[in-house]
């Protein structure tokens, strides 16, 4: 294979990873590990009570260490993958505020627990995605406080946008803050791309994390920052780690930055958002005013549309390489977003296992949790308390059937509507139906189920409760019909 070509394609691996999304500081406090323990006590540290409104400000404690106390649990789920979101130092609980990149917050244990998480992730054979957040920074970064103490005679006058000095880091009403910030937030001020020493900088910041040995990069607004930049992000991230992951937060058209000179894959908003409106048959929650994560009821040609638009605007291992999320910290949970229909969940979470890429569960899915809209989104894990619905069983049958069949990996599956509520996925020796209705039972067109299954029917029942034959759906239920297998037919 040419250079070129290898620059071009995604890593191999990702098409066999499950991510799992951790939001620190709201996933686990640590509670029995000696270094944590000491830290707290050296540091003084005093939280909000862990499970506070998430809508407050402030930090709640989750921590690295606590991340990997609960790594027994991810693996046991069928997690390959973290995704992190931010963990640099910063003086804001999502940590998108960074003040320092090149260290590990020490709210969340600092580089001693980030060193112990990353090995005990690659002693189990896992991974490790960082979030770069490359396009603004927040007011305590050291080159903006440097500006701010020193105002134009600063040497650093040029790594933003300054419209007029002085500037107003904390301006009061109607008052202009004076420089060019993410969506006129002043905490976040934006970096001036096109100065050579902000390119380099954070080429460094970049670098530096992949030697630490990180497996990845999911970057932050990329759209906002010029496309120059990924494409030198892209050649020194393939000169460390050819292996290294690229994601981009992209939540509408990506194509542009999936030609092979910038992303390997973007965050596949529109493969969540479609799933959860066919699943929700008609039951959504309130809109969400967000036009590139429109929440309306879909039907199946709909949402057929929608996928092939998506797949088809992008080569076949770009496809295998997307980021496939039904959620995250930016949108309204989907159990909320589902209004609390955890049977609908099941079959969105099912729909998102058998698409070709890195399906992504947001931490607390498996927990039943429904946060709206961000931060509600953001609440803490209930550990050690009763979960409003416990769904590890469904996210481990799932994540198995798509070890099993490999097929489902690579985006063999071929969709078609099924009556007014259904849908069949489509393989050699392989079919997979589901009913989203909440009251019909479903009556699979037996003729189109056997050109996937070509032979002997056996039935494995993924979702819900068993129809009356193998060709039969009961209410929000899932089957899976294959060719002989030793099944002994549908069972609950």
């Amino acid at each position: 294979m040419a250079l070129s070509d290898a620059f071009a394609l995604p890593p191999a691996w990702v098409s066999d990873a499950v991510v799992y999304q951790v939001f620190p500081d709201r996933f686990r406090r640590a509670e029995v590990t000696p270094i944590a323990s000491q830290q707290r006590q050296v540091a003084g540290l005093q939280w909000q009570p862990w499970g506070s409104d998430p809508m407050l400000q402030g930090f709640q404690g989750g921590d690295l260490w606590g991340v990997i106390e609960s790594l027994d649990h991810l693996q046991g789920l069928g997690v390959t993958c973290l995704y992190l979101t931010p963990i640099f130092a910063s003086a804001a609980n999502h940590r998108y505020h960074a003040y320092d990149y090149l260290k590990v917050d020490p709210l969340l244990g600092g580089d001693q627990a980030f060193d112990a998480l990353l090995a005990e992730l690659h002693r189990r054979g896992m991974r490790l995605i960082l979030d770069g957040v490359f396009n603004h920074c927040g007011r305590g970064f050291w080159a903006f406080h440097h500006l701010l103490e020193n105002g134009i005679t600063s040497p650093y006058r040029d790594w933003f946008h300054i419209h007029h000095w002085p500037m107003h880091p904390y301006p009061r009403a109607g008052e202009s803050c004076g420089y060019s910030c993410w969506w006129n937030d002043p905490a976040l001020p934006k970096f001036n791309h096109a100065h050579p020493p902000v390119q380099d900088f954070l080429l460094q910041v970049g670098r530096h994390w992949l030697e630490r040995g990180i497996d990845g990069w999911r970057l932050d607004v990329p759209d906002e920052v010029p496309s120059g930049f990924w494409i030198s992000f892209r050649r020194m991230v393939r000169s460390v780690n050819p292996e290294a992951w690229i994601v981009g937060e992209i939540w509408g058209d990506a194509v542009p930055w999936l030609q092979g000179d910038q992303f390997d894959g973007v965050m596949n908003y529109r493969l969540g958002w479609s799933s959860l409106c066919w699943a929700a048959a008609g039951r959504l929650s309130e809109a969400y005013n967000n036009p590139q994560y429109p929440l309306e009821p879909l039907d199946a040609d709909a949402l057929l549309a929608i996928w092939t638009a998506t797949q088809d605007s992008c080569r076949p291992e770009v496809n295998t390489a997307q980021l496939n999320l039904l959620d995250s910290h930016d949108v309204p949970r989907a159990l909320h977003t589902l209004k609390g229909d955890a049977a609908a969940l099941r079959l969105a979470l099912l729909l998102l296992i058998l698409q070709p890429g890195a399906p992504c569960i947001y931490y607390g899915t498996e927990a039943g949790l429904q946060g709206g809209e961000e931060p509600g989104c953001r609440e803490a894990m209930p550990w050690g308390q009763p979960w409003p619905h416990d769904l590890c069983s469904a996210i481990q049958a799932f994540l198995q059937l798509r070890r099993r069949f490999p097929i489902l990996r690579q985006g063999g599956l071929c969709w078609h509507p099924q009556g007014r509520d259904g849908l069949i996925g489509l393989a050699p020796g392989l079919a997979v139906a589901l009913n989203r209705s909440r009251q019909r039972v479903l009556t699979l067109d037996s003729q189109l189920v056997r050109q996937g299954s070509d032979a002997t029917l056996d039935c494995e029942l993924l979702i819900g409760a068993a129809g009356p034959s193998p060709l039969t759906l009961s209410p929000q239920s899932a089957v899976l019909l294959s060719q002989g297998r030793g099944g002994s037919g549908c069972s609950d």
